[in-house]
């Protein structure tokens, strides 16, 4: 008796799970958990596709900035070899109301995650001091275009009004 029961169990539990593996019939309704894997997927697919447009008028934009600051990677050299610096102020900087203290700390931690942001800087490399509205940049990165590239990341901070970059070109590989 035990064995015949046993046996009708485990045919029962046969039947039950002979069906799992199939796919559903072509006009079976998705199921919730199909739905919510679809949902994901093309909201997936639309954050991608809005955080690739973003990052490319946030490219444009700076560029236009380089432009407008004259930080072009000729512009860069011809200074370095000058002066042996890149400093530039901001022209229309806004001047901190009275009372207003600009936080030193702030400036810089902005400034940081944007050069943590950015595939071709780095952090470790490029440091950052703030006092006053007054940033100077030290380190090295790998070409003129990219000393451009950070003095405009810095000198479009809110409470920045200048921007000394002592940043050199590290010397190829």
């Amino acid at each position: 008796m035990k064995t015949r029961a046993l046996i009708l169990t485990c045919s029962a539990l046969v039947f039950l799970l002979a069906g799992c593996g199939q796919p559903p019939a072509p006009n079976a309704e998705p199921t919730a958990a199909e739905k919510a894997e679809l949902a994901v997927k093309n909201a997936l697919a639309a954050a991608t596709a809005k955080t690739k447009e973003v990052a490319r008028e946030v490219r444009d934009l700076a560029a236009e900035k380089i432009v407008e600051w004259h930080l072009t990677p000729e512009e860069i050299k011809a200074e370095l070899e000058r002066t042996g610096r890149v400093v530039r102020s901001k022209a229309n900087a806004a001047v901190a109301k009275s009372g207003e203290v600009i936080d030193n700390a702030r400036v810089v931690a902005v400034i940081k995650s944007k050069l943590v942001g950015d595939q071709q800087l780095s952090a470790r490399e490029i440091g950052v001091e703030a006092k006053q509205g007054t940033v100077t940049l030290t380190g090295t990165v790998g070409s003129a275009e990219l000393i451009g590239q950070t003095v405009s990341l810095a000198l479009d901070t809110e409470g920045v009004t200048e921007v000394v970059s002592l940043l050199t070109v590290s010397p190829a590989p």
